[in-house]
């Protein structure tokens, strides 16, 4: 069995990371390096994928939320930029969040992904997961997985480009991206389920979003309870 949570030059990393005092809070933080190979096959992967709610009250490693975010969003062709879900134009509208309750190496909070860097940034202290699941209806999920990516969008990044008809591009691209997720975590033994009912402003708020991105998705990410 793979493990995902092991990734060579982790401990060194960390251990810079420690000297230089750097947590997060304006900072960024370089994620481990994604592994490119693994041990079940996409087509297992899509046999197996289910929405899974119910999650073991059990921290991710950090390896293993790098591993999701680059799923998502992660940078597959360096010289053009080129992501690892399509987007029309190349014009990638999507930023993503992940609400970290608990992950090994991260105090709680809010931290926003940057895929160029394959890094994250806190930009809120404390766990907001409580307030997350408020604001999605209190759906169980978001309460009990250690971290959920939230998945927003900058509509007019492609707008100016499609104009209205951009809108669709980008709803049809957070749908790759989320599956990228759902096979992502089947592949590493995890679960995860897309959520699209929420009160967007409330959702705004509890993450402090700049006016120009709009919620559009919640994936809660965890250890499967059986």
């Amino acid at each position: 069995m793979k493990k995902w949570g092991k990734f060579p030059g982790v401990m060194i990393f960390w251990g810079v990371l420690m000297m230089t005092g750097i947590s997060g809070g304006g900072e960024r933080i370089i994620l481990p390096s994604p592994g490119l190979r693994g041990e079940v096959s996409v087509e297992e992967a899509i046999l197996k994928r289910r929405s899974v709610r119910s999650f073991l009250d059990d921290a991710l490693s950090l390896g293993e939320l790098s591993q999701i975010l680059f799923s998502a969003q992660g940078i597959t062709e360096k010289n053009q930029g080129f992501r690892a879900a399509p987007s029309a134009g190349a014009l990638y509208p999507l930023v993503i969040y992940a609400v970290v309750g608990k992950v090994e190496e991260l105090t709680p909070g809010v931290y926003r992904y940057y895929p160029q860097e394959h890094a994250i940034e806190k930009v809120l202290e404390r766990d907001r997961r409580g307030e997350l699941y408020r604001a999605a209806l209190s759906q169980g999920a978001i309460r009990g997985a250690p971290v959920s990516l939230v998945f927003a969008a900058i509509y007019e990044r492609t707008t100016v480009k499609y104009g209205e008809r951009g809108i669709r591009y980008v709803h049809i691209e957070i749908g790759h991206a989320a599956q990228n997720v759902y096979l992502q975590a089947e592949a590493m033994g995890l679960g995860t389920v897309a959520i699209g009912a929420f009160y967007d402003e409330e959702v705004a708020r509890v993450l402090s979003l700049p006016p120009e991105e709009a919620p559009l998705y919640i994936m809660p990410v965890g250890k499967v309870r059986k």
